[in-house]
């Protein structure tokens, strides 16, 4: 009788385990698409996942904005990175540019400030007939570091 109340305990404890964890390569869905994620987070909304870095802009030798991807989203948002820290963070931002044409038709941007020291990002721009570029912004001096568009 032990034996049998040992198998089920240790049958019922792999199961409940197997039902707690998700499979491995499951996808989820993308909470949003295009112009439907401005403004939304990436991560909220799913589209970290797939995401790459398409551009980069770099400023006082150790800041990075990252111009980042959602295939999936087909949505864009800007990283920030300070791996350095302690610096004068509170004016200094990265923001990420939405472009109707190659450097016209500009649309709107979306901003982040830079943490000391660490990463964060911006809510998303989307759509794919867009142009887009990352910059880094210095409140103190006014320098303006960009990437290209992409």
């Amino acid at each position: 009788m032990k034996r049998f109340l040992a198998k089920t305990a240790a049958v019922s404890a792999a199961a409940m385990t197997l039902a707690l964890v998700p499979l491995a390569g499951t996808s989820y869905a993308a909470g949003c698409s295009g112009a439907g994620c401005d403004n939304r987070g990436p991560v909220s909304m799913g589209c970290d996942g797939d995401a790459v870095t398409k551009q980069t802009a770099y400023a006082d030798g150790s800041l990075k904005a990252e111009l980042r991807w959602s295939p999936a989203c087909q949505a864009a948002w800007v990283r920030v990175t300070d791996p350095s820290g302690p610096n004068a963070w509170w004016d200094k931002y990265g923001y990420i540019e939405k472009w109707s044409g190659y450097g016209t038709g500009f649309q709107r941007s979306l901003q982040v400030t830079f943490p000391d020291p660490g990463s964060d990002w911006s809510n998303m721009l989307g759509g794919s007939t867009y142009y887009y570029r990352v910059c880094i912004k210095d409140s103190g001096t006014g320098q303006i570091d960009c990437s290209n568009f992409w």
